[in-house]
């Protein structure tokens, strides 16, 4: 198991949000067509707004969701500031047993690129498959001794390896997360974090389907 997901919590608004947010620099106001659809000339508004990079209306759309991943792709999350919030489970008050992100295969290294990697898979894959599990085993072994013998989980949780899997609430703007969706599904983004992304962009997509097609498509 990966343990990379993400569940939608909350939202705020929808694509007649965007709409209304732009068009009240008129003192304008649009409404909801047949079946609940946009009128076309509110979708030709969006997709005006979006390819002449007018952010602030797509801000208006907030998305809260519970995220689950290994701790490197948290850290690539969490680069991703402007228009975000995020609260994470912390160990300095959680001692459950931890939880480790373990890879199908291990990648060879890209040739072409300083970072990244190659799809194919190392040719020791196997073997270092196997050392990460057995490191697992005895790192949660050496953490649940530490917490027994009295040490303190803020300090006993620095023993734990960047492949823990931790959990956080992350709200963020319609407009920040397509930000985010389109630097981490790039073909230079790392594979476990464009997994996170495209998780993410489905879901938004059925909130904001004309926004999100305009913003990222």
């Amino acid at each position: 198991m990966t343990f990379i997901s993400a569940k939608l919590i909350d939202n705020m608004g929808s694509d007649l949000t965007v709409v209304n947010s732009a068009r009240v620099s008129f003192n304008k106001e649009s409404n909801w067509g047949e079946e609940g659809l946009l009128l076309d000339k509110d979708e030709k508004l969006i997709k005006y707004l979006a390819k002449h990079e007018h952010w602030t209306p797509f801000a208006h759309c907030m998305i809260t969701m519970h995220v689950t991943a290994p701790v490197f792709v948290r850290t690539q999350c969490f680069k991703h500031k402007v228009g975000f919030t995020e609260n994470e489970i912390s160990r300095r008050y959680v001692n459950d047993p931890p939880r480790f992100w373990e890879p199908d295969e291990f990648r060879s290294n890209a040739e072409s690129v300083k970072q990244g990697s190659s799809d194919k898979a190392n040719w020791n894959s196997k073997y270092w498959t196997m050392r990460m599990k057995g490191l697992h085993h005895n790192i949660a072994f050496l953490y649940k001794q530490m917490l027994d013998d009295g040490v303190c989980p803020e300090q006993a949780r620095a023993i734990l390896p960047q492949s823990m899997i931790t959990e956080w609430y992350w709200t963020g703007s319609l407009a920040a997360y397509a930000r985010f969706y389109k630097q981490r599904t790039s073909p230079h983004a790392q594979r476990e974090t464009k997994e996170l992304a495209l998780q993410i962009g489905g879901i938004i997509k059925e909130l904001y389907p004309v926004s999100w097609s305009a913003l990222v498509e």
